[in-house]
């Protein structure tokens, strides 16, 4: 067992041993991307990605999920249970960040609001097509970590005033809806409303606070 666990350690450490795939996985520490995404951003043909990719994969650092939106496409996710014994360099944000899903009533506010108790920020979220309020089952989830989410009003990504914010989408349907930008992060998050099982929006709060943590425990 221990022998076996060396070998799976050794072969995530080589697998990063490359500059373009250390590279890769210091983009995805901070956003899902779609493969045309990432060879746009480090300027890869197709097959050479694939090949970095598959190296990725073959050690157990990346997975691949499909769109929520365009079902044709993929999003590549750096498997952060992979990196216990590792370290992945992040850059962490250091002013106000504006977390943005279609319809703000569930994983854009559950995001600001746990981004606005570690940091101090002000809580700053939108949608794309905003829904009349904050989904119940979102405010009882962060009702149950000791959130409060019940004064919170979705709202759209043009009437919020976050000139210098970064931009979070922890959506695929608002990711694609949006111009291109090289700036903003991207969490392929999955979208609890809808959903029949009943932990959803507490498996949805985990993800996206698990994103959070590792990112603020960087600004201590």
């Amino acid at each position: 067992m221990i022998l076996m666990e060396l070998r799976d350690r050794a072969a995530r450490f080589a697998a990063l041993g490359d500059p373009v795939r250390l590279a890769l996985a210091d983009d995805l520490a901070v956003s899902d991307r779609s493969p045309a995404e990432l060879g746009e951003r480090h300027r890869l043909a197709s097959n050479l990605l694939a090949h970095h990719l598959g190296v990725l994969e073959r050690a157990g650092l990346i997975s691949r999920t499909r769109s929520a939106g365009d079902g044709r496409r993929r999003y590549v996710r750096l498997r952060r249970e992979a990196l216990a014994e590792l370290r992945v360099g992040v850059t962490v944000p250091e002013g106000p960040v504006l977390f943005v899903c279609t319809h703000n009533s569930a994983r854009s506010q559950l995001a600001a609001a746990l981004w606005s108790e570690r940091t101090g920020w002000a809580p700053l979220s939108a949608g794309t097509h905003p829904a009349e309020r904050v989904h119940s089952g979102a405010v009882a989830a962060a009702e149950r970590v000791g959130l409060d989410l019940s004064r919170a009003t979705p709202q759209r990504i043009d009437q919020v005033d976050a000139v210098s914010a970064r931009v979070v989408t922890v959506c695929d349907r608002a990711h694609e809806e949006l111009p291109p930008d090289p700036s903003r992060w991207h969490w392929s998050i999955p979208d609890p409303v809808g959903d029949p099982d009943p932990d959803a929006f507490d498996v949805v709060l985990t993800q996206i606070s698990e994103r959070v943590d590792a990112l603020t425990r960087e600004r201590i």
